[in-house]
Parts: structure tokens; sequence; C-alpha cells
């Protein structure tokens, strides 16, 4: 028990001005009176009495600690007072001025706090996303429940959707809007995730104080057979045409040829008609287009579709006129034939210089190659060696034992090996660079063609290739793209819908060949799903289900098991036991080197589908004279009125131009002799099989069956 202290020591410790505590009564002291006799503790304030404030003024109730609720209004926020209410001492939260167990609250609001929602939620009422969302993480950045904006969506209409549904800018915004909030897109174009990748700034080349001549990219055009090629291999002292299937070019060649008027990149582009997109990809990579016709043969379908490539690209155009050596040759009749496509002479007025050379002889290519140095001396052709490499994908091809591999032009910059790369939906560290030779080079300048390996997936021909500083940056680029290719090819697959399946089921008569193309580059894959997806027409249906580059694989023949569809192999061979499995399946392989076989091939096997068209052909008639009964027989004595009665002919028995009966002859004879056919004016007899109400004037008519197919 506490010891009471003396009223002498209490006295003492109290300053002189303080009157000392009296007390008037003889009952107990309380426990207020009692701490109020203490020194320096506070005598907490009884029930009703008025509170003071810190500066010795009244103070109302404390409020309570307000929580932020956006869907609550002005004044109604959870945790403030009820109007009328009064807070209890020693409660902490609940209005009293002091804590737990009686003890004073130090900081202290002065009076009732109105807090709006419009003012402390105007810096959060902007929601940003990068392209899409979804449905939870939106409502976790407008604190709310993800029930309520699924609810609100519902309302609106929406179907099948969830709370991870993932939403595009646009359907956010409208949401977003419902609730009193914005959406603002923060996304950035893949250009300028690009530039950050590749660390770099635009600088014009005039403002660039590194920039250098560079030499002219040359593409050769026109029309197959031509002799394009062969007008480059002589410029180049090389014979590639002979190693071309069927002596014309599937694909896109890059050569960089030292001349005597300078250094010349070459692209050697195809003439067949299924290559048009890799002939507009050659005009959209060069600076300069050579136009070969053939002096013999002028302008044909392909040698307007290159003028139209080059016209699109705004490249300007010289047009060598080859095989002046060959009889028959008329230089002027093509001159005459390329003003009425727009390419007019200089010697006729005009700004299209014309050379006339000889890819046998060699005839007129130094006044060729003299002219393209002229042209590209006016171009004034530069670039900076020194920034990251930027190019143009001519090709690319998986191979089997090195993996993706891209022949690239590179535009701008250098790029060396061990620099890391993105193209396309590829990403990755140059591994190994060689040139058109098949040379190792550890890097590349300006206008120069390398084949480079390295790449995490093939890229597609004419996707631009970029030297990247921030590999991980470049890495989200490619995946963004890898999955956008995979989104677009699943969007071809969606559910059919009612008025489809419809449409489907009466058209059921419409024939259908699935095939799956593999080729060697990407370039060839292209032309040859262009040019089968022309073959298609009402009556046959060809349809793509895979196509792909690399050798046919197991999985491929896989494919072609559950599709139904037969494999057509374009520069490639079945892979490890991708043949053997196939036979064991019964899946035709068909492999070709040359693109128009492929095409006609296709082409007969869907022919192949259509039925036949039936057409009757007569070839005679008999008139019934006379009936006779022979051995339970009924035989008709008939007169062969027109061409001839054949034994194994269909008959048809005619009775007041009303057909009675079709079929076969049982029997024909001539007196008692079986013969092969009655010629007109002679007498026969006829049985006819499985009918014997014959009479008199009957028709009988002899006629053939025809079946003839259908054509596309």
């Amino acid at each position: 028990m506490r010891t009471p202290v003396p009223a002498e020591e209490i006295a003492a410790a109290r300053p002189q001005s303080e009157t000392p505590p009296t007390r008037t009564s003889t009952a107990p002291k309380t426990g207020v009176e009692y701490w109020a006799g203490r020194p320096g503790v506070p005598m907490p304030t009884p029930i009703g009495a008025q509170r003071t404030g810190i500066g010795g003024g009244a103070t109302g109730a404390m409020p309570r600690r307000v929580q932020f609720d956006p869907r609550a209004g002005a004044g109604q926020q959870r945790g403030g007072m009820r109007p009328g209410q009064q807070g209890r001492p020693g409660m902490m939260g609940r209005g009293g001025p002091g804590g737990r167990f009686g003890r004073p609250m130090m900081n202290v609001r002065k009076g009732p706090v109105n807090v709006s929602t419009k003012e402390m939620s105007a810096h959060k009422k902007v929601i940003r996303i990068e392209e899409n969302i979804t449905l939870s993480a939106m409502a976790a950045q407008m604190s709310l429940k993800a029930t309520e904006l699924l609810m609100k969506l519902l309302s609106m209409g929406k179907t099948g959707i969830h709370i991870n549904t993932t939403l595009d800018a646009d359907d956010a915004a409208i949401l977003a809007s419902e609730f009193g909030w914005e959406v603002e897109n923060v996304a950035t174009t893949e250009e300028e995730d690009i530039a950050v990748a590749r660390g770099e700034e635009a600088t014009s080349k005039e403002a660039d104080p590194d920039v250098l001549p560079r030499p002219p990219v040359v593409t050769v055009m026109g029309h197959v057979d031509h002799g394009k090629t062969s007008l480059l291999d002589k410029i180049r002292k090389a014979n590639v045409a002979s190693g071309e299937a069927g002596g014309i070019t599937q694909h896109i060649g890059a050569y960089k040829v030292q001349t005597p008027s300078g250094t010349i990149v070459f692209l050697d582009t195809p003439g067949h008609e299924a290559f048009t997109a890799m002939r507009a990809r050659g005009a959209g990579a060069t600076d300069i287009v050579v136009l070969v016709v053939a002096a013999d043969d002028g302008v044909m379908p392909q040698t307007k579709e290159a003028i139209a490539h080059a016209k699109a690209a705004k490249v300007p155009i010289i047009v060598a006129v080859n095989k002046i050596d060959k009889a028959g040759a008329d230089p002027e009749r093509v001159k005459r034939e390329l003003v009425e496509q727009g390419l007019q002479p200089e010697e006729w007025g005009g700004d299209t210089i014309f050379t006339q050379v000889s890819a046998l002889t060699g005839d007129g290519i130094p006044q060729l190659l003299e002219m393209l140095a002229l042209q590209a001396e006016v171009l004034d052709l530069k670039a900076n060696p020194k920034k990251p490499a930027s190019g143009v994908v001519l090709e690319a091809l998986l191979d089997r034992g090195r993996g993706p591999v891209a022949r690239i032009l590179v535009q701008e910059g250098t790029l060396k090996v061990g620099d890391f790369v993105l193209a396309g939906p590829g990403f990755g560290k140059v591994r190994a660079m060689t040139n058109e030779h098949g040379k190792q080079v550890h890097e590349a300048g300006p206008a120069t063609p390398v084949e480079i390996l390295g790449l995490s997936d093939v890229p597609a021909a004419g996707d631009p290739l970029h030297a990247v500083k921030d590999p991980k940056k470049a890495l989200e680029i490619a995946e963004s793209r890898k999955a956008k290719q995979d989104k677009s090819k699943q969007g071809a697959d969606k559910g059919i819908s009612l008025q489809g399946l419809m449409e489907r089921l009466q058209a059921g008569d419409q024939q259908e060949l699935r095939v799956i193309v593999k080729a060697d580059v990407h370039g060839s894959s292209e032309a040859l799903n262009s040019a089968f997806t022309k073959l298609s027409s009402e009556k046959v249906k060809l349809s793509i289900v895979h196509s792909g580059v690399g050798a046919i694989t197991e999985g491929d023949v896989n494919l072609a098991i559950a599709a139904k569809a037969i494999l057509i192999g374009f520069n490639v061979r079945p892979a490890g036991k991708a043949a053997a499995h196939a036979e064991e399946n019964k899946i035709e392989i068909r492999t070709y080197s040359i693109i128009y076989d492929a095409v006609d091939d296709v082409k007969s096997a869907m022919e192949g589908l259509l039925p036949t068209t039936k057409v009757e052909k007569l070839s005679g008639k008999a008139e019934v004279r006379q009936i006779f009964k022979i051995r339970g027989v009924v035989v008709a004595g008939c007169y062969v009125i027109q061409g001839k009665i054949g034994r194994n002919n269909h008959a048809r028995l005619m009775r007041d131009n009303a057909m009675v009966w079709e079929g076969k002859l049982d029997a024909l004879k001539r007196f008692k002799d079986d013969v092969k056919e009655v010629a007109e004016g002679f007498e026969c007899g006829i049985s006819l099989d499985g009918f014997s109400d014959l009479k008199d004037k009957d028709i009988i008519e002899s006629f053939e069956v025809e079946e003839i197919k259908q054509k596309l």
C-alpha cells in the first residue's frame, strides 16, 4: 500500500502563487481528488465539463479519423461523426480528448473536417494504360471492386467477359467514363521503342558530319527469260543462270561487284509472275532500277509490272535492251512500246537512259556501267558508317544445321559480328556473317549484302533490320511482334457462326484441296501461296493449311494426317523419319524445284476433284419391223435407219417419241451370228436386257456416253 505524502512536502513543492487544495468533507478521498493532490500530474476533465483548447479557449468534440471513399459524397466519408454525436472522454478515436487509460492525446485536430472527393481524387481521375488493360487491373487503379466493373460491362451488352478479360484502350475509356474516370494511352509506338533500343537521336544526313559516299544499289528487273541473270553474270564474270532451276531466278540474289566505274551492288530479282512481291521488295531496297527488255520479244506483262514497282518506289530507271545480237532484234520497237508505258528515251526528248547490250557477247556493258555510275553521281548517295547498323531482309530461311538464316542488305551504319540485331519477330546476337561468295566477314558497311546467323526466329523477307544497344528492350519488341503474328494466325480459325454453318451446308457440293507448303526461303513460300490462292474457284477451293520454311518434318506429316492434306516441298526434302512416316500413313509428298511445275500439278489435282461431265453421243437408230419369240426370248427384227447399232453401246427404246426403256443390249445378231455392230441399211435381230414388251414401229436408239473432265 502506497504511503501518503505529507502535506508539508506538497506545500513545499507547489509554487507560492498556488493555493493548496482544501477538503471540506470527511468522506473518503476519491481517485480524482487523490490525483489532483499529486504534484505535476494533470487532472482528467470531469464528464460534462467545458473542454479547453490548446490556446486555453473552448473547443468542440474531436472528429473521428476520415477514411477516403471515392463512391461517397463530400461530408459523408467513413468515420465521420453523426450530427449531434458527442465524443466520450478517455476513448481513442471516439471523439474524446483522452486516449486509452485516461492518457491525453497530444495531436488533436481542430474542429470537424469536410473532405471533397473531387478535390482528393483529382490527381487519381486518370488511368494510364499501355494499349490494353485487364478488368481486374483497371478496377485496382480505380479503387473499385472488379465485380462492379464487370456488372457495368454486362449491363452495357458485353458478353463472354470475366475479371481477367483484356480491354483495349477504346473499351477501357468507355467503361471508365461511366465512373467519372478518364483513360490515357501511354503506349509508345514501335518506332519510338526501336529508337530507344538503338540509343540514337534523329539527325538529318545534311547535319551529320560522319556521312560518306556509298556504292549505289542497283536492281535488275524485267520479264522472265529476257536475260537479267545472264547480263549480271557477264558483269560479274560468273555463271549463275545455269545453276538456277529451269533457267529462271527463284530468289533475290545480291552481289557486290567491282567495276571500272566503281563499286556497285546488284540485286537480281525473279521474273516469273509468281514472284511479284519479291520484285516489289527489290524495287523498294534500291537506288536505281535496270529494266532488261529483250530486243526480239518487246514489252511483256512482267516488264509492265516491273515499271510499276519502280515508279511506286520513285527510283530512276535505266533501260537495257538485251539480245541485240539475235536475229529478229528490233530495238526501235522496244523503244516505241516503252514510250507507251511512260518511259521516254533521252534522244526522243525524254529523261530515260536507254542502252543496247548483249549478255552473250558483252557488247554495250561498259556503256551501261558508265551510265549507272553517272546516275549514282547525280543521286549523291551517302551514309554514316559509324551509326548502329540498319538494313532490310532480302531473304530468310530456316537451315537444319545453322538455324534461322537472314540474307540482308546493310543500308546505314556498320554491322559487326557480336552486335545484337532485331529483324521482324527474330532477335539475337550475330554469331557469324558471310558475304555473297560464302567467305566469313567480321563487319559490313553501308550498301553491303551479307548473310547472318544468330536470330531466334525466321524474319519475313522485306522486314527492316536494326542493330540495337539495349537487348532487353529489343527482346520485348520481338516478343510483341511474335505475339501479334500468333494472334493473327489464330484469328483465321475462329468459331463459325450459325449463318456461316448454313452457308457451308448449302455449299456442300464444293470440293476442297488442302495443302501444306514448305519452301527453302520465305520469298518462295510467299510466291507459292500467292499462286495457289489464285487457283481457287467456285467449283474447287484450295486451302493452305500451313506454310513455312525449312525441311519437311514429322510434325508437318502429322499435321497433314490431321488435316487430310498433301505436302508440297519447294527446294526442300523430307528430313529424318518424315518420309517413312508419310508413307506409312499414306500421305503424299510432292517436291519441286521449278515454281510453274508445282502450280501446274496442283491445278491438275484440283481439276481431278471435279466430277466428270457425262455427254451422250448418238451412234444409230433401228426401227422394229417384226417381233419373234425364240426359245422364250423376245427378239425384235429391226432395220437400221441411221448410223450404226453397237453391241456394247447403251440403248434406249422410244415409242411415240417417249422413252419406254433404257439399258444395255442383250444380243445383236445378223441372221444366226453374233456381231459387234450393224451399219445403216442392214437388218438385224436385237434382244433387250430385261425388257420384252416390244411392239412394231418402236425405235431403238444406240448411243455412247463420254465422260469429259471439267476445267477450273
